[in-house]
């Protein structure tokens, strides 16, 4: 599969370095407009025909314009839901994930969901010794900005608890490429998606090692992440 990866040059430089480790992939640059600016005239663009695309772009009339090319498109930046609604009002095959670490291989969209097996909400593989000390930490499925690793590295060797976790949090958030508090994608939520994702690992295989702090820990950011996406 082939993915072009536009841009207007502030975001995305991370994720096509990323995304060239499982697919052929493309940077493709358009024009820097100001999101502010009222577009008058068509815009021609240069985008070469690919299986899917991934837009970091941020003007509206640039993204609704990049939709009626009509195939698979991902809006890694949508400035509002109104104007998601618009894109896939033109494309049915647009999806908007709420933050690209938490797209997930159901959109019933064969190209978006072979890429999310690969980038996505991430799925860790977490291996503990006969302590609470963690191991080795395996990254299955990784955020497109690569966040996922550096919170796995982060927490090898690391004790289970919840000051680590918070501090992992803290780490991937940090190599996070999301705006915070953005339109529809921010760090806070990507360190919640994280967490869960990677505290998920733990209480599939090692469950007796969650002691009741720490499921009082979980719990509580399962009604954060509720709270904060609806979801």
């Amino acid at each position: 599969m082939k993915i072009g990866l536009i841009t207007d040059g502030k975001y995305g430089e991370r994720a096509c370095k990323n995304f060239k480790r499982f697919f052929e992939t493309e940077w493709i640059l358009i024009p820097d407009i100001p999101t502010s600016a009222i577009l008058d005239e068509d815009i021609e663009l240069d985008i070469p025909d690919w299986d899917l695309y991934v837009s970091y772009v941020r003007h509206p009339d640039i993204i609704l314009i990049i939709a009626e090319i009509q195939k698979p498109l991902i809006l890694g930046i949508t400035p509002g839901w109104g104007l998601y609604l618009q894109a896939k009002q033109i494309n049915p095959k647009v999806i908007s994930p709420r933050t690209m670490c938490s797209l997930e291989p159901n959109t019933k969209i064969p190209e978006v969901d072979q890429f999310a097996k690969f980038f996505g909400r991430p799925h860790f593989q977490v291996e503990m010794g006969s302590d609470r000390t963690i191991k080795k930490v395996s990254v299955l499925r990784s955020s497109p900005c690569g966040s996922s690793g550096a919170g796995a590295k982060f927490m090898e060797n690391k004790e289970l608890t919840i000051q680590n976790m918070r501090d992992f949090v803290l780490t991937v958030c940090h190599e996070c490429r999301a705006p915070r508090f953005g339109h529809t994608c921010d760090k806070e939520i990507s360190g919640i998606i994280h967490i869960l994702s990677f505290l998920e690992s733990i209480e599939q295989n090692y469950s007796d090692k969650l002691n009741e702090d720490l499921r009082n820990f979980i719990q509580q950011l399962k009604e954060e992440y509720k709270a904060r996406t609806g979801v």
